[in-house]
């Protein structure tokens, strides 16, 4: 069996075609020379031996493959790349006639040899072509190969950055929100601690076990602990609605991609106001589309926009970029709101790679 890896060209592979190449040619010129014969009723074995001396041709001519890897290795510009293969094509045309006449100690005049000669020339031009041609198709799959990879890199480059980004912003709105709580109420800030901890826990967890990828289920216990949280501070200001499809509980999704969501509701629709407020969270498995389905939304003052696009917030452009590297255009954040009605963000994920 052999074995190569993606940066080896499959050598075994090749010069069993190059056998069967030249195989294939031997028998065409062996059936070639008897055409005449054969139309006469006989078959001239003597027209058919000499076919045999150019079977040494193929084993000579495999010299170019270690030759084109020299060219490859030393970055030879095109025009030197013609010159060396020019060069060696008339040493190989020139040689093998020479020595082959030299063997038969043969005498013929020199124009004989013209033909012939340019004739091997061009079997030799063939084959380097073909060897060329093999080593510049490799290369650009290497090439290919590595671009890739450097792309997969930079993306989780990215979506490592992305989540560093939203871990602190994550720790400072809850301590924010703690600190709030212990001047009004100390003891349910004691509370509050107790479940941060559990929380951090969580965040601590994924880091840890080096995979961004969460069940649906787990992030949306840790919503569960962060809104307890800050019901907490906001008291009977919080009403939750849940609407949890038990289906999709054990699907995988980005960790910490739901709670940036609820969070900014609860910055926006709850923490400026006094009055009582309605969050409602969504998830649905839409089995005609192969989407997993999130929305988070709040009857709070909405927002336009425009405006909402522009700004500066990094909770929701967090997790939407993080949607496009992980998913590309299947992945989608759709924002629905306007002033006075409300905000409602839904996450879309395709369930193939879910």
């Amino acid at each position: 069996m052999e074995h190569t890896t993606q940066h080896d060209i499959p050598t075994a592979r090749m010069w069993r075609l190059y056998a069967i190449g030249w195989i294939v040619y031997l028998c065409i010129l062996f059936f070639a020379v008897q055409v005449d014969d054969l139309r006469h009723g006989h078959f001239n074995w003597r027209n058919s031996g000499d076919i045999l001396w150019s079977w040494p041709q193929a084993f000579v001519l495999a010299l170019v493959w270690p030759l084109s890897g020299w060219i490859e290795r030393r970055r030879l510009a095109v025009p030197l790349l013609f010159l060396v293969h020019l060069l060696s094509a008339a040493i190989y045309g020139i040689g093998s006639y020479w020595l082959l006449s030299t063997m038969l100690d043969t005498a013929r005049p020199l124009s004989w040899y013209i033909w012939p000669v340019l004739y091997s020339m061009m079997t030799y031009v063939v084959i380097a072509a073909i060897f060329q041609t093999v080593r510049m198709g490799h290369a650009r799959q290497r090439q290919a190969i590595a671009i890739q990879q450097a792309h997969t890199l930079l993306v989780a480059s990215e979506l490592n950055a992305l989540r560093n980004k939203l871990n602190p912003h994550f720790l400072f709105n809850t301590l924010h929100s703690i600190i709030a709580l212990t001047r009004r109420n100390p003891e349910a800030a004691e509370t509050a601690l107790f479940q941060f901890s559990d929380m951090l826990r969580y965040v601590l967890d994924t880091e840890k076990s080096g995979s961004d990828r969460v069940t649906l289920e787990d992030e949306l216990r840790f919503v569960r602990d962060y809104l307890e949280l800050e019901s907490l501070r906001l008291g009977p200001r919080l009403k939750i609605e849940w609407e949890i499809d038990a289906d999709a509980a054990g699907l995988p999704l980005p960790a910490l991609s739901l709670q940036p969501l609820v969070e900014n509701s609860i910055k926006h629709a709850f923490n400026p106001h006094s009055r009582p407020g309605l969050l409602r969270i969504r998830t649905r498995v839409d089995e005609a589309a192969r989407l997993l389905t999130m929305s988070v939304g709040d009857d709070g003052p909405g927002a336009d926009l425009a405006a909402v696009r522009q700004s500066n917030g990094l909770g929701i452009r967090t997790v939407e970029r993080r949607l496009q590297l992980e998913y590309g255009p299947a992945g989608a954040l759709r924002i629905e709101t306007a002033p006075g009605s409300g905000f409602m963000v839904t996450m879309s994920i395709p369930l193939e790679a879910a």
